[in-house]
C-alpha cells in the first residue's frame, strides 16, 4: 500500500507592525522642530566636524555635544542605490533612488530619497536640494525627498550658529514600524498547524533524549538531531507560569487585565503559551489544570479554561518552567 503523501508545507504573508514611541532630547527635538520650519540643523563635534543628522554624543570621544548649527538645504550625493519597486509607506510611490547626501556645511551624509526619472539620471557627486513636504509636523518626513539641483553653489561661509529655539518644540515621536514577510513554517510546524485545524495538538519526539517538543521544531534543540516521530499531546495541560497583562493592545478585543500563561500540555516536554479565560485573573495560579477552548473555524485554541481537576503537584512540572 503506498504511503500517504506528506502534508503541504504552508506559506502565508506575515506582517509585524507596531508603533514605537520615544521621547526626544534637546538635540533631536531641535532637529525635528527645525525641519517643521524648513530649517536643517546639525551639531558640531569636539573636533569641529558638523554632523547631519545630529547626534547627542560625539562618536569619537563620547562627550555630550550641544552646539547646533544651520546647514544649507542643498548638497552633494556621496553614494546611491536605485529602488525600482517602492514598498508601501516609502517616501515616493514611483521608482526612486536612495541617496546619501552631504548637505553644504555638513561633514556627514543624510539618508533619504531622490526623485529622479531613472537610474541614468543619478550619479555620485550630483547636486541636489531638499523638497519640503506641503504639510510638516516635525518628523524626518518633513523632507519629502531630494530633487536634482543645478542652481548656483551655496556661499562657502560654513554653517551658521543656531540656538535651536523654536515655538512649540517637538518633544516626542511615534514611529510606525512594519515588517512584511512571506513566512513558511517548514515541515514540522506545517504538520503542527494542519493538526490544529483538526483540533489536535501534535509534537515531535527526539529519537535520542525522547523529549516531545510542542510546537515541533524539526530538530531537538538539546541533542541537535532531526525529529520525525509525531506524538499527539493534551488536550489538557498545566499552567507552569503566567503573567497578568494590564495594557490593552491595539486591535485586540480583550479587556484588561487578562492572563497569558505557559502551559505544559500532557505528554509534552516543552510549555507553549496561551491566554487563560473562564476564571478571574487573580485566581490563575501555577499548577492550574486547563483545557483548550476552540472557536468555530479557528485554527488554534482561542484560550484555555480550568478543567476543574485538582492542581498539579509542583514536582510534575518544575522542569518545564
Amino acid at each position: 500500500m503506498p504511503a500517504a503523501p506528506p502534508p503541504e508545507v504552508l506559506r502565508a504573508p506575515l506582517v509585524v507592525e507596531f508603533p514605537f514611541t520615544r521621547s526626544l532630547g534637546p538635540v533631536q527635538s531641535a532637529f525635528l522642530t527645525g525641519l517643521r520650519q524648513q530649517v536643517v540643523l546639525g551639531v558640531k563635534t569636539s573636533d569641529g566636524r558638523v554632523m547631519v543628522p545630529p547626534a547627542e554624543y560625539d562618536p569619537v570621544t563620547a562627550e555630550e555635544i550641544r552646539e547646533l548649527v544651520e546647514v544649507a538645504p542643498t548638497g552633494t550625493v556621496t553614494t546611491w542605490a536605485w529602488n525600482d519597486h517602492p514598498r508601501p509607506r516609502q517616501p515616493l510611490a514611483t521608482p526612486f533612488a536612495w541617496v546619501l547626501v552631504r548637505l553644504d556645511g555638513a561633514d556627514t551624509a543624510l539618508l533619504h530619497a531622490l526623485d529622479a526619472p531613472g537610474p541614468d539620471a543619478v550619479s555620485t557627486g550630483m547636486r541636489v536640494r531638499v523638497r519640503w513636504a506641503g504639510e510638516r509636523s516635525g518628523a524626518i518626513t518633513d523632507i519629502a525627498c531630494f530633487e536634482p539641483y543645478d542652481g548656483p553653489p551655496e556661499p562657502a561661509t560654513g554653517p551658521a550658529p543656531h540656538d535651536g529655539v523654536f515655538q512649540d518644540p517637538v518633544t516626542g515621536i511615534v514611529a510606525e514600524a512594519r515588517l512584511d514577510y512571506t513566512y513558511s513554517p517548514g515541515r514540522a510546524q506545517s504538520a503542527y498547524l494542519h493538526a490544529l485545524s483538526e483540533r489536535r495538538t501534535v509534537g515531535e519526539r527526539c529519537p535520542s533524549c525522547r523529549k516531545v517538543y510542542v510546537p515541533p521544531r524539526g530538530a531537538c534543540p538539546t541533542c541537535g538531531v532531526a525529529t520525525a516521530e509525531q506524538v499527539e499531546v493534551g488536550p489538557a495541560g498545566t499552567v507552569t507560569t503566567f503573567c497578568i497583562v494590564n495594557i490593552k493592545a491595539r486591535n485586540l478585543d480583550i479587556e484588561v487585565p487578562y492572563v497569558y500563561a505557559h502551559i505544559a500540555l500532557d505528554g509534552a516536554d516543552l510549555a507553549l503559551h496561551g491566554r487563560i479565560g473562564g476564571i478571574p485573573y487573580d485566581q490563575v495560579r501555577m499548577g492550574l489544570r486547563v483545557e483548550p477552548v476552540w472557536t468555530d473555524g479557528g485554527r488554534h485554541p482561542d484560550h484555555y479554561r480550568p478543567t476543574g481537576e485538582p492542581d498539579a503537584a509542583y514536582d510534575t512540572y518544575k522542569e518545564l518552567l
